[in-house]
């Protein structure tokens, strides 16, 4: 049976192993996902199998620069209790400094990668749920650079819940690239400036706009000038360079930014959790449930 790289995420997300041991796992039991799961537990190799089913949505954002670089990133965990952990918070920023050196292409190389203590990212968060007793997972990061005429604006909300890393260049100022990562924590844009925004999605809005004005009985004859006037308060929504800037609404972000001499070139804005599915559990039944079972 031809072995797939699904197959083999699927494998290393249910028990923690490595990319190149669950290949071999699924390939010595002919694709069978338990067999292979059955297979690296026997090798002492899935230590956090039985942890690899359950949902990790807390956890914390970290942001950590040096020099022209700098990383954002979201580690999980199942509780806010084990997130705010000191252990928890050492591992995030032991990988945190990790990912800022090693500077990987992607997750999975991210991963796989090697760090000072001899093992691979993947292993150290292993070794981490054995001990913490909770499943851990590196979700996401993003590494960003400036200029030397540039600076990193870092903000964590909440102890960590949204997590924000802005790049501004024409300025060196980090307290006016700080203010603009909190603006971005506030009000969640997704875009920079307008000429990011792609024409299938301005067309789609402009379409959807068009249909609200006539469903609304306007007159055919204004209803392209009240979509343009809709259409720029989308704008407003969505680029952060067109938005009221949270610390004084007379003025955009766009317009703060300028009067500094700078512009954003860049940002990324992390929320603990989101688009993740989480189970509705009740804590204390479940602490009765394991209290009945034992």
């Amino acid at each position: 049976m031809a072995i797939t790289a699904q197959m083999v995420k699927e494998l290393r997300e249910k028990t923690g192993a490595g990319m190149m041991d669950c290949k071999k796992a699924l390939t010595e039991t002919n694709g069978d996902m338990e067999k292979a799961v059955d297979y690296l537990r026997e090798k002492g190799i899935a230590k956090a199998a039985k942890k690899a089913d359950r949902v990790a949505a807390e956890g914390t954002t970290y942001v950590l620069s040096e020099g022209n670089h700098a990383v954002i990133l979201e580690v999980n965990a199942e509780t806010d209790f084990v997130a705010k952990n000191a252990e928890f918070q050492n591992l995030v920023k032991e990988i945190a400094e990790h990912l800022l050196q090693s500077k990987p292409a992607d997750l999975d190389a991210a991963l796989q990668s090697t760090m000072a203590n001899g093992s691979t990212v993947n292993d150290f968060i292993t070794q981490a749920i054995s001990k913490i007793g909770e499943k851990i997972s590196l979700r996401r990061f993003a590494l960003k650079t400036k200029t030397d005429n540039g600076a990193f604006g870092e903000y964590l909300h909440m102890g960590g819940r949204i997590g924000v890393l802005t790049v501004l260049e024409g300025t060196t100022d980090a307290s006016v690239a700080k203010d603009v990562a909190l603006h971005v924590a506030a009000m969640n844009p997704k875009y920079i400036s307008r000429d990011q925004v792609s024409e299938e999605e301005v067309a789609h809005e402009r379409e959807v706009l068009k249909q609200q004005a006539l469903n609304e009985g306007k007159p055919e004859k204004i209803v392209e000038k009240m979509v343009e006037g809709r259409l720029k308060k989308y704008f407003e929504e969505i680029c952060v360079a067109d938005q009221a800037f949270v610390k004084n609404p007379d003025q955009t972000v766009g317009q703060f930014v300028a009067s500094h001499n700078a512009k954003v070139t860049d940002f990324v804005r992390y929320e603990v959790g989101e688009g993740i599915e989480k189970r509705q559990e009740n804590f204390a039944e479940e602490v009765m449930n394991q209290v009945k079972k034992n």
